[in-house]
């Protein structure tokens, strides 16, 4: 006769049943027990969590990892191996992914700059790593930019020690080169005169290396090949944003003489400048995953996602008179579907930023971004099912001062 204990294992061994049992286990006198709840760190920490209908932003946490992501991170974290091992053969796997010569896993995209600029001053010089940043003798210490590239994330080169030089023109570019010109910087989501093609000319012209920070340039995939592929010995992209890797992972692509320099610059040697940027053997293995499933990922069915969430939003946003729902796709960075939404004031009596801020203090909260003209909303960081949230908040809030 089988008994109570063998119906139960056989039961739960099938799909369905099985996950009926999954929450529960057996006590004494074969009675069922609830499993220990999860606990709920952020709750009990007080840190309030949120609806992400702003994009992928350092400040908000950037991006939720794949499951495939976490489940390697879960991997990796119960054996040990020799760092410089996995770099090797995970530099190896992203080059191939990503079709350059050669790759790293950096902790975040700033740190693959400073990795990179590094690497250009030292070469595999390991005496001249040590050097950086406070004695560059015998080392080149200029880097070239263009004026309006002059954003926050240059600082990321200003912290190997050199001169920044700014330049406006391609002719105050070619004037600037001289013999201490160690590299030429790019920020791909930066306006100006000189062009990525005439920028790379230019260097190859007179022998300089150029760097394309490209943090949050994925989607599309292509980008992840294009820039190296244009010309460009250095290309710099963010984990956390698109790939939906390690929020404190990136990439750093290229050439591979200037791959070995950067890593000779990096963690696990101590006595350089990017020791404080250590990256774990967990983050290492989850950005090689990551992007192995955003590179093999159906593209085109994400798209179709986020293009039927925003619409959902924006239709529902619209119904309410006087309201403006645009959807475009940013020229710059982030190239996903997006929703500006703003509206007559004189018909729905609030701001945008009293809009953003009841958005962000209600229940659940939800982030957007914007200005004093509109909120800006995306829809590829949320959840499936979160945007029928927000587009009903939304409504409900744009119908309420519709009414004062």
């Amino acid at each position: 006769m089988i008994n109570r204990r063998e119906i139960i294992r056989t039961m739960s061994s099938l799909p369905l049943v099985g996950g009926l049992f999954a929450g529960l286990k057996l006590g004494g006198n074969n009675t069922f027990t609830p499993a220990p709840a999860r606990r709920d760190y952020f709750k009990e920490l007080g840190v309030r969590t949120f609806i992400n209908a702003a994009g992928t932003y350092t400040a908000m946490s950037g991006c939720l990892m794949r499951e495939e992501v976490v489940d390697a991170i879960m991997y990796a974290s119960n054996q040990y191996v020799n760092i410089d091992d996995l770099q090797d053969k995970v530099g190896a796997r992203l080059a191939e992914l990503c079709r350059c010569e050669a790759a790293t896993v950096s902790s975040g995209a700033a740190s693959a700059i400073t990795l990179g600029t590094a690497g250009v001053l030292t070469g595999t010089d390991q005496e001249k790593a040590r050097r950086i940043p406070t004695d560059l003798s015998g080392m080149k210490s200029e880097v070239i930019l263009q004026k309006s590239h002059r954003i926050g994330y240059a600082h990321a080169i200003s912290n190997c020690g050199v001169k920044i030089i700014e330049v406006d023109t391609p002719s105050e570019l070619e004037n600037a080169i001289n013999d201490q010109t160690a590299m030429m910087w790019y920020f791909n989501n930066g306006e100006g005169q000189i062009g990525r093609e005439e920028f790379i000319r230019i260097g190859k012209k007179n022998n300089i290396p150029t760097m394309n920070d490209c943090a949050a340039d994925v989607p599309p995939v292509e980008n992840l090949w294009k820039y190296t592929e244009m010309g460009f010995d250095l290309v710099c992209f963010s984990g956390g944003k698109g790939l939906r890797g390690p929020q404190s992972a990136g990439l750093l692509l290229g050439r591979k003489d200037l791959i070995a320099a950067a890593r000779i610059n990096a963690a696990p040697r101590g006595d350089t400048v990017g020791r404080g940027m250590k990256v774990n053997k967990e983050e290492t293995l989850g950005m090689l995953i990551a992007v192995e499933n955003f590179v093999h990922r159906d593209h085109k069915a994400d798209w179709r996602l986020w293009e039927d969430q925003i619409n959902h939003i924006a239709k529902n946003a619209s119904s309410v008179d006087g309201v403006d729902a645009e959807i475009h796709v940013p020229d710059i960075a982030n190239h996903i579907p997006s929703l500006k939404l703003s509206w007559d004031e004189t018909k729905v009596k609030t701001s945008t930023q009293q809009l953003r801020e009841d958005l962000r203090l209600g229940h659940p909260s939800i982030q957007t971004v914007g200005s004093n003209e509109h909120v800006g909303i995306t829809t590829w960081m949320m959840n499936p099912g979160e945007e029928r949230i927000v587009a009903s908040r939304i409504k409900e809030l744009l119908i309420e001062a519709s009414k004062t």
